[in-house]
């Protein structure tokens, strides 16, 4: 990860996690054990919280998901948004994880001014923060 993003990404200290910051927010970049001799590596990055999670805004978000190449709109059990995309560790190469990352980081970046404009709730980085 430091390769690929330079002083843009942290290494979690006890899990195989690290965070890669992008405009407006950071994504989490995990590995998780698949089966027993592989893995699957999810970028995640939280896009709005706090959001009225309307009709119209699930609507949106599930509009949006049908226009992606890599990943999808989720929400959380608290209602939070984000972005997430997953590959499979065993076959996975540096450009494809960068391109995974940077899919992920891109989208939530580009889109949480829209629904916060749209929508209310506060950007992930704005809530990071706030005291």
């Amino acid at each position: 990860m430091r390769e690929l993003f330079g002083q843009f990404a942290t290494a979690h200290e006890s899990a195989p996690v690290f965070g890669v910051v992008f405009g407006s927010t950071i994504a989490h970049v995990a590995v998780f054990p698949w089966g027993d001799d592989d893995a699957t590596i999810t970028t995640r990055a939280w896009v709005v919280t706090g959001t009225e999670l309307t009709p119209d805004f699930m609507k949106f978000l599930l509009l949006q998901n049908d226009k992606m190449r890599f990943g999808a709109f989720l929400v959380d059990s608290d209602g939070d948004v984000f972005f997430e995309h997953t590959i499979v560790g065993s076959t996975c190469d540096k450009e494809e994880l960068k391109a995974s990352v940077l899919a992920v980081a891109a989208t939530a970046d580009r889109y949480d001014d829209e629904i916060v404009q749209r929508w209310g709730g506060q950007r992930m980085l704005d809530r990071m923060k706030s005291p």
